[in-house]
């Protein structure tokens, strides 16, 4: 990292530098607790049982050689310094014994935070990427927080959490509305982790660290100024650098207030980070709820709603965490359904993927394509069945286009003629459709003679990945579906 004595940070080697179940009661909807889960150990009693999280725990070389080895795993960027992972690495044995030192003492100064910016449906959402060194010790502060938090958080809240993911959120979902909590009310939190109060979360973090050195390094961690894509540095008064190691811990003990709420109140919820979803039985209740929570989140968390993102409605017409459910009237069972958002994703996904003027080979395009749907099958594997009518639907379009790319390669017509003549189509209907009327190439890549030349099994011969076959394939493998998955969150 730079050794910057205007930042204040660790000097080491500047002159080489240039430059992310269920609530304890159930309530009604009329307000009555209807059934009772089983309510997890008192925080009181866990506090008691943990040692005190200290800078001691922190600086143990053990844990700053983990803290760097989980950085160099996720084999993130450089941040505002320029230096790399493997820069830092160079210079581990040197760094270790001062950065533990500097951080006894409290003398050691956070670096800027690079700002970035990615695209989101609606805008950009906004990333703060630390200095390498910066991410080793918020991945050490981590691990000695991580343990403590960990087990006092609430059973519904699903995100960045061991052994949770966005599957068993929608799993804990599931049983709600089979349940017969058949409306949700969707809350949004708007820019959340950009408007974290510092000094609430701070408050929280006193209660249960002992430490003041820990406290005040978290304060400059969360303090760090930030340096914009123009080079423009700006000061951080709220909010968590969405992108640092230690940002999700902070997001939950920020949020565990409020899932605290939710289970005092009684209510059947699941969140995951900032979404979170709460199931009542009506609308009715469910307009109740959305008041009185949002005046909570507003008025004692010190957060705010998106109330144009925000909405009591039925689970089918939601967006959560790229899932929408149906409970089927008849037999009660609940469908998992790619949500519309999640649906305009993947189209818009496969034509950034298949563009009309590809130049290379299409065994080329066809390796890209299989790299993203492998990981978009893996995480949508847990729709239900009712969902194979749509993965048809994107995989012939997905066909579509492929075939587009192949007959702009082929160029002329008398060529595409020829050369599905060859891949066995009747001469006779090779000429008569290719040359039917003043066609385009996206028009021709949807007629017969082409669709039967440049079938499935053409396809297959280079390789495509069949979203229903693999689909089907990565369910099969797994055995999982969502009520299932609910045992992980046990």
């Amino acid at each position: 990292m730079t050794g910057s004595k205007e930042a204040g940070q660790l000097s080491l080697f500047g002159e080489t530098a240039d430059s992310p179940r269920g609530a304890d009661g159930v309530a009604d909807a009329d307000g009555s607790v209807s059934a009772t889960r089983e309510v997890p150990k008192s925080r009181k009693r866990l506090r008691r049982a943990q040692p005190a999280m200290t800078m001691e725990e922190v600086t143990n070389e053990e844990n700053l050689r983990e803290g760097f080895a989980r950085v160099a795993s996720n084999k993130g960027a450089p941040g505002a310094d320029g230096q790399s992972i493997e820069q830092v690495r160079e210079h581990l044995e040197e760094l270790l014994p001062k950065l533990r030192r500097s951080l006894l003492e409290g003398s050691y100064q956070p670096g800027l935070i690079r700002r970035v910016w990615i695209p989101k449906s609606g805008g950009q959402r906004g990333l703060g990427i630390p200095d390498v060194v910066d991410r080793l010790v918020q991945h050490a502060v981590y691990q000695v927080l991580s343990p403590h938090y960990e087990p006092t958080f609430h059973a519904s809240s699903h995100g960045f959490r061991a052994g949770r993911s966005c599957h068993t959120a929608v799993a804990e979902a599931v049983e709600h509305l089979e349940a017969g909590y058949e409306w949700v009310v969707d809350l949004d939190l708007e820019k959340f982790f950009d408007r974290v109060p510092h000094q609430r979360l701070l408050a929280r973090l006193s209660q249960r660290v002992g430490d003041h050195r820990l406290v005040g390094l978290i304060r400059r961690m969360l303090r760090a100024k930030v340096m914009l894509p123009n080079g423009v540095v700006v000061s951080n008064e709220e909010g968590t650098a969405q992108g640092g190691p230690l940002s999700p811990l902070l997001s939950n003990i920020v949020l565990d207030e409020l899932d605290g709420e939710l289970g005092r109140r009684g209510h059947r919820f699941v969140r995951y980070a900032d979404d979170c979803n709460i199931y009542v039985r009506s609308e009715r209740a469910g307009k109740r709820v959305m008041a009185s929570i949002g005046r909570f989140i507003e008025g004692r968390l010190g957060l705010k709603v998106n109330e144009a993102k925000s909405a009591v409605a039925r689970p089918e017409e939601r967006h959560f965490v790229g899932f929408c459910l149906r409970r089927e009237p008849e037999d009660g069972a609940v469908e998992v359904r790619l949500s519309m958002r999640s649906k305009e994703r993947i189209k818009a996904k496969i034509h950034d993927l298949t563009p009309r003027n590809w130049g290379q080979s299409v065994r080329q395009c066809i390796g890209r394509i299989n790299e993203y749907l492998g990981g978009w099958v893996e995480y949508f594997r847990v729709c239900t069945e009712s969902s194979v009518h749509t993965l048809r639907v994107l995989s012939a379009h997905l066909r579509r286009r492929l075939r587009a790319i192949i007959l702009r390669q082929w160029k002329r017509k008398r060529t595409i003629a020829r050369r599905l003549i060859k891949l066995g189509v009747r001469p006779r209907t090779a000429w008569r459709h290719v040359y039917a009327g003043r066609q385009g190439l996206w028009a021709l890549s949807h007629c017969p003679a082409v669709d039967r030349g440049l079938n499935n099994a053409y396809f297959a011969a280079l390789g495509l990945v069949s979203l229903p076959d693999e689909w089907e394939h990565r369910r099969a493998r797994d055995v999982v579906v969502p009520a299932q998955l609910a045992l992980m969150s046990g």
